[in-house]
């Protein structure tokens, strides 16, 4: 696990294993989210993310291991943290015949808050629906009505399962610089899973890679660059004979079917080098390029799937 350099955590998961007869769909996961964080569990659909959620809001209990969420230990049924804490896990809930206006006042009502629907209500882009019908929304607007709920009371701590689903471009942007807003002016910390790894990417500050119910990477997000492979692309009239003058640089060149590949740091921090290098051998580089790892690509790597 990647430390908080000594802040007291919002969540603090430890050792936590979730079976289902059979069927293990959370196994030895640990970690900790501190105070501000952004901290994405990323994973494949069945990764175990919606599981670990559901254990950390006390829906359901661990079948091993600990969860402490504010401080406080989670027992399935205990709502104690729930004033602090706000969530969306899977699919938006709404009362389909009440408006959306209507939908966050009973939310308020049932929060004994003094206020809030309105504010939330343009906080979220709403303002246009709010005396809508929850059953004639998209499924985009529909995800924007569940968020409401859940910042309605102004939480400490925010859950939430897939929270730009159904979102147009603009919509997932909006999402994207509310929560990093929240964050940081607020000091909220917000705990999501999702299975879009470029827009995660551009949003939390730590990333937790979940497959197969077991964390197989954690990486600051400033972090992730250097993780992925990059390699130096390269073409000449006659890559045979490249190869050679680079090889007797020192350089460890690869023919890869589309001209040569050179993944050592020297020629990736000094591609001029390489070209000088060719130049002078006689076989300038027509093609040199540097190609960085994809993020989707980099994430099959890490899990070990071929879904090419």
């Amino acid at each position: 696990m990647i430390g908080l350099g000594g802040a007291k955590p919002v969540i603090e998961v430890d050792g936590v294993v979730k079976r289902y007869r059979d069927v293990t769909a959370v196994d030895e996961v640990s970690l900790r989210v501190g105070p501000g964080e952004i901290y994405a569990l990323l994973g494949l659909n069945g990764a175990g993310k919606t599981t670990l959620i559901r254990m950390l809001l006390g829906m359901i209990a661990p079948t091993r291991g600990s969860v402490r969420v504010l401080g406080a230990a989670v027992s399935a049924g205990d709502r104690s943290a729930w004033a602090r804490v706000g969530s969306l896990v899977e699919a938006p809930a709404a009362y389909p015949e009440l408006t959306v206006r209507e939908n966050l006042e009973l939310v308020r009502r049932l929060r004994r808050l003094p206020s809030g629907a309105a504010d939330v209500i343009d906080q979220l882009a709403l303002t246009p629906y709010a005396d809508r019908r929850a059953r004639t929304l998209s499924l985009g607007n529909l995800q924007r009505l569940a968020l409401a709920k859940a910042l309605i009371h102004r939480p400490d701590l925010l859950i939430l399962d897939e929270p730009v689903n159904g979102l147009d471009p603009a919509g997932v942007v909006e999402i994207r610089t509310l929560l990093a807003g929240l964050a940081q002016q607020h000091g909220t910390t917000v705990l999501l899973a999702s299975h879009l790894l470029a827009e995660i990417a551009r949003l939390a500050t730590r990333i937790g890679i979940l497959h197969h119910g077991r964390l197989r990477a954690e990486h600051r997000a400033d972090e992730l660059d250097r993780q992925r492979h990059r390699h130096l692309s390269l073409a000449t009239r006659d890559d045979t004979a490249a190869s050679h003058v680079l090889r007797a640089h020192g350089y460890d060149p690869h023919l890869d079917g589309t001209g040569l590949r050179l993944a050592d740091e020297r020629a990736l921090s000094l591609p001029e080098q390489v070209a000088t290098v060719l130049v002078h051998g006689g076989v300038p580089p027509t093609r040199l390029v540097t190609v960085e790892e994809d993020l989707e690509s980099y994430f099959l790597r890490i899990v070990g799937a071929d879904h090419a």
